[in-house]
């Protein structure tokens, strides 16, 4: 068996006439020559098995019907928040801080590294400018600073989950600046930062 008869334009029609799904009759002539496909009909829709439409009803989870939300699809904080208040929002800075030795340092035996993952505490810095120490309230949630003083309102949510009865907060009056460090509350971190 020669190749030229294998790959003649003869074979080639009617092998494209096998791959069609269903054979028309048309003899226009201009269309014998093309082979047709049946992959133009197929569809991302069409991969995979047929899918059957489901109408569901709306469930009501809440055990009281009156309320409109869940509790948890309402955001943590969103208790605090309160776009209407007229008092400015202060300048604040916040920053990472950890705990590092000298094996961490020369050595790097524990294998901490500058990241934020790595970091044990939360600084903030928060500018109050003519502000006194008695005027500031400050409360603290698990992802959320809520800070109010006369002037100024401040909610923050934090980056990561703090120990909100592990703070500490002081106030520098000379530069007018509450400074509030907060131990970060993560869920592998007595993996992570074990001592011994």
């Amino acid at each position: 068996m020669d190749l030229d008869s294998v790959f003649s334009g003869s074979s080639l029609q009617s092998l494209a006439k096998l791959l069609r799904d269903a054979p028309e009759e048309d003899d226009d002539g201009d269309d014998d020559d093309v082979p047709r496909c049946s992959v133009g009909a197929m569809t991302p829709g069409s991969v995979g098995p047929v899918k059957k439409e489901t109408t569901s009803t709306f469930q009501v989870k809440s055990e009281n019907k009156k309320t409109i939300w869940d509790t948890e699809e309402v955001p943590e904080g969103s208790e605090f928040d309160d776009t209407w208040d007229p008092r400015e929002k202060p300048e604040y800075e916040i920053s990472f801080k950890q705990h590092v030795g000298t094996e961490d340092v020369f050595f790097g035996m524990t294998g901490k590294d500058p990241s934020t993952a790595c970091c044990e505490d939360i600084v903030i810095k928060i500018k109050l400018p003519e502000t006194k120490y008695s005027d500031i309230t400050l409360d603290i949630q698990d992802k959320v600073l809520d800070l109010r003083t006369p002037k100024n309102k401040l909610l923050l949510h934090l980056p990561y989950p703090v120990n909100s009865k592990e703070g500490r907060a002081r106030f520098l009056s000379e530069e007018e600046i509450l400074e509030v460090t907060l131990r970060v509350s993560r869920k592998l971190d007595f993996i992570n930062f074990s001592d011994g």
